[in-house]
């Protein structure tokens, strides 16, 4: 029997990151957490450098590559411990990164997700982009953090130190109960990468659990590490699986109000995209919509299938326009938002 939590990397191509970072990660979280590297079928020598230079590592092998999510999905069927901490290869953690989480979700054992603070590796004294101080997501669907608004990020000077509720965890290091984690069937697999973890978070507070982030423990995240930001490919997935996200968790009155400005939105998106990025990123944008269009009578199963038993309530969404709040009102900081106008 190992110990009660368990550390899980996803690996895919990432020799030079593991061997960057897989250190600190047995360093500080020894005595605390068992560690995992599950490969999703990678062609470098990732494997053979683990169980040469980390022999207490333990090691998953999965026969495809099935992305973030349908990987950590694959790969958790194997790992038995009470929680599960599933961590980016591109992370630095730091020394008590651990304890402070898992006290918190000892305390209360409503808390099903919970994140520490992820700050950059690059700039340290700045928040990282995927997930700063707890993540959250506007009326539209639109993802931001404390410590980051669209690609403002702010410096982290102790403004978000308190133990908070928020609507998602970041999928960089998200710390979950591993019966939660399976009672919900894990990661949506056809999201295959990005928003996957606000997609968990949403189902895991609609089933009545609640989604923390613990600025006590911190990490630093490189970021970046699989998909350049301006991808096109990362374009596509952020865009149509946002849109599978909405259409998956808003209620059928919330969806009839929100998906038609959601549609004029990345109109706007796309066209922005034409001009400042090229014909790739407008094209993504276009492609992300006729999935959905061409998908709806699956993703229509899929919503019926994961609507919970009874409905909880959902904190975290903030009810207006983080379009308007960003481009129009010059909002930059979480802390400028409007309090009274979150759920």
């Amino acid at each position: 029997m190992g110990l009660r939590t368990a550390v899980v990397i996803l690996n895919w191509n990432g020799r030079k990151l593991l061997e960057q970072f897989l250190p600190s990660v047995i360093l500080h979280s020894r005595g605390e957490a068992d560690i995992y590297v599950a490969d999703n079928f990678s062609e470098d020598d990732s494997l053979a450098y683990i169980s040469s230079a980390f022999p207490e590592v333990r090691l998953i092998r999965l026969s495809t590559n099935y992305g973030f999510a349908g990987g950590y999905n694959h790969c958790l069927d194997e790992v038995d411990a009470e929680y599960f901490i599933l961590l980016n290869s591109d992370i630095e953690v730091t020394a008590g990164w651990i304890a402070p989480v898992i006290s918190l979700m000892d305390r209360d054992n409503k808390i099903g997700v919970c994140q520490p603070k992820i700050r950059s590796y690059a700039h340290k004294e700045m928040f990282e982009y995927a997930g700063a101080a707890g993540g959250f997501i506007d009326h539209y669907g639109y993802p931001f953090c404390r410590g980051r608004i669209f690609n403002s990020i702010e410096s982290d000077k102790g403004q978000y130190d308190e133990p908070t509720e928020v609507f998602w965890a970041t999928g960089a290091c998200m710390f979950i109960r591993s019966s939660l984690f399976r009672s919900l069937k894990g990661f949506d697999s056809t999201f295959f990468a990005h928003m996957e973890e606000i997609d968990l978070c949403w189902r895991v507070q609609r089933n009545g659990f609640k989604v923390m982030v613990q600025p006590a423990a911190t990490v630093f995240h490189v970021g970046g590490g699989t998909l350049l930001r301006s991808s096109p490919r990362k374009t596509y997935l952020n865009f149509r699986n946002n849109i599978l996200m909405l259409h998956k968790n808003l209620s059928f009155s919330k969806l009839m109000l929100v998906m038609p400005l959601r549609f004029v939105l990345d109109g706007v998106a796309a066209f922005k995209f034409l001009i400042t990025h090229g014909f790739a990123d407008f094209f993504a944008v276009v492609k992300a919509h006729f999935y959905f269009y061409t998908h709806l009578s699956e993703r229509r199963r899929i919503r019926r299938d994961s609507r919970p038993s009874g409905e909880f309530e959902v904190k975290g969404i903030y009810k207006k326009s983080l379009v308007f709040e960003y481009y129009i009102a010059r909002i930059k900081k979480f802390s400028q938002l409007d309090t009274d106008k979150f759920d």
